[in-house]
This record gives C-alpha cells, structure tokens and sequence, in this order.
C-alpha cells in the first residue's frame, strides 16, 4: 500500500527543509501552500513535492480538504510544516496500511512530543492527532483545531511507543506562545459562540486545564518550564471564556 504525506503551508522555510528530509521516503508529498511570500515553494520544489496552492485564511484547517484531495494515494499522512517524521514511525505506518488493521480501520491518532523553554514537556505528551487517514473517509472542518471526522474506525499507537511520536520542532518563547494564545482565542470565541459558562464554571475549566497538564500528566517533571506551560494552557482557557462574556455584554 501507498502513502502521501500531505503538508500545509504559509511562510514555512524555518522547518520545512528538515520536515521534507523526514518524509522523502513515502510515495508522494503533496505541499499545500496559502501563497507563501518566503522560500517556502523553492524548498519544496527541492523535495519533488507536487505543490498547490490555497487561499490565505489565517489558520490552516479550511485548507485541510482541499489539501488531502490532491493527495494521490487513499491513504494520507497530514504532516505540519514543523512536524518530524521518525523512521521507526515511517516504518510503522507502512506496516500498518498493508495490515489486516489497514483495512479495518480508517484513521490512526499519532502521539506528538512537544517541547517549550529547550525542554521536552511531559504533560504535553501524549498529545494525540488524528493525521493518518483514509482519503475517501474524511471529512476536515474548517474550524481552528478541529480534529478529521473520520467515516469507520480508528484507533491508536499506544502512548508507551515514544518513538513513534510526531517530533514537534516548534519552541515557542514565552512572548511567541501569547501573541499565539491572543490570535488563536480570537477564533475561538468565533466557533464557541453560544456556549455559557459561569464565572465558577470558567474558574474550574482553567484550574482542570492547569492539573491535568502539570500534575495528571506529570508536567512538575518539566521543572519551571513546565510550570510555566501547564499556566499557560490554562490561562488559554480563562481567556477564550473572558472574550465569549465580552462578546455577549
């Protein structure tokens, strides 16, 4: 069985050379670009890659279809453009596809290692994203982090398997990380328009944020970097409910 990598792209040259190198070995890479103004295409094109291209939205998700239909091969991998691929996870996929599980199943959730402040954070892990994927069984909503709506069954690589994770190369300094957290929760009040939340009920949404990242799932390990990302994570939270009430005043 045959596998696309599928990557989507805007003014991406910092990472995309080192994310291209990983995945030159599937079948077929497939750049999806929002009108780059950088060496992005000149990159890709250095790869082979078979380059299209769609209108500039500000977050990636409405050009997640459109990018996954250009694919040529059913089975599509959506890589980002500071993503890596490691080889025993290329190798995994590709036993995966040709297995009895290929063709029960129509998408895999791939663990992701994140870092922050030169560290690998333990209560980002696992961090599951449904990108291996079924090209006739997908459907992608166009809204800021929404997840593939897959049309059968998918499953998971077990979260033991750290060297199976997606390698994140993005380590965001603290002043990118909240100029990020103001953009993106801008959009976010756009898809959550209707919901409500009482000033209890927004206190205990950013505190479950902040326990589950930093103790449930082990980011006092991380030391102050992990402090600091488990509080931003869940000031995200507390600032996406403040605009929804500022939207409804």
């Amino acid at each position: 069985m045959k596998i696309s990598v599928v990557i989507n792209t805007f003014n991406s040259e910092q990472y995309l050379r080192t994310t291209l190198a990983s995945v030159s070995r599937f079948d077929e890479i497939v750049v999806c670009d929002m009108h780059s103004t950088d060496s992005t295409i000149a990159i890709a094109s250095e790869y082979g890659a078979k380059i299209v291209y769609y209108e500039r939205s500000g977050i990636v998700e409405p050009a997640r279809n459109y990018a996954i239909s250009q694919a040529s091969n059913e089975w599509v991998l959506v890589v980002d453009s500071d993503e890596v691929v490691p080889v025993e996870l290329r190798e995994y996929l590709y036993a995966f596809v040709s297995s009895p599980d290929g063709e029960r199943f129509s998408g895999l959730f791939i663990p992701r290692k994140n870092y922050f402040m030169g560290r690998f954070m333990h209560g980002a892990y696992p961090d599951y994203i449904l990108r291996l994927v079924r090209k006739s069984k997908t459907y992608w909503p166009s809204t800021i982090h929404a997840t593939a709506k897959i049309d059968g069954l998918v499953t998971k690589i077990p979260r033991r398997r750290k060297e199976l994770a997606f390698e994140h190369l993005a380590n965001e300094t603290i002043e990118q990380r909240i100029a990020k957290l103001n953009n993106y929760t801008n959009k976010e009040v756009v898809r959550r328009i209707g919901q409500s939340y009482t000033i209890l009920g927004a206190f205990f949404k950013a505190t479950h944020r902040f326990v589950r990242m930093y103790i449930l799932k082990g980011g006092f390990r991380d030391g102050k970097a992990g402090y600091v990302n488990a509080m931003l994570d869940a000031v995200y939270k507390f600032v996406t409910i403040s605009k929804l009430w500022e939207h409804d005043s």
